[in-house]
């Protein structure tokens, strides 16, 4: 019986350089891209800290998390977010 392998690609040294976003995007495109970054780092942060389901993942507890990467305090909606995030990986 054959085994798969999985083949990834390694991570890059240093990370890859930022590029600034196309400009043109309505405004609404811009805020909901830097919405999902910030929920993507928080629910990375939540995870690393054991909170790995949503219904652990309460409002208070994602913004003490932000205060502990140094981000600023998210909206409700970007904690439903990072709640879907975290759902999502289940």
């Amino acid at each position: 019986m054959a085994t798969a392998t999985l083949m990834t690609k390694p991570l890059p040294a240093h990370p890859l350089p930022k590029r600034p976003l196309p400009a043109g995007w309505p405004r609404e495109r811009y805020e909901s891209h830097n919405r999902r970054l910030k929920a993507m780092r928080l629910a990375i942060a939540l995870l690393d800290t054991g909170v790995y389901r949503p219904e652990q993942a309460r409002n208070r507890t994602i913004r003490s998390i932000a205060l502990d990467i140094g981000v600023h305090p998210p909206s409700d909606t970007t904690c439903r977010l990072v709640r879907a995030l975290l759902y999502d990986n289940c």
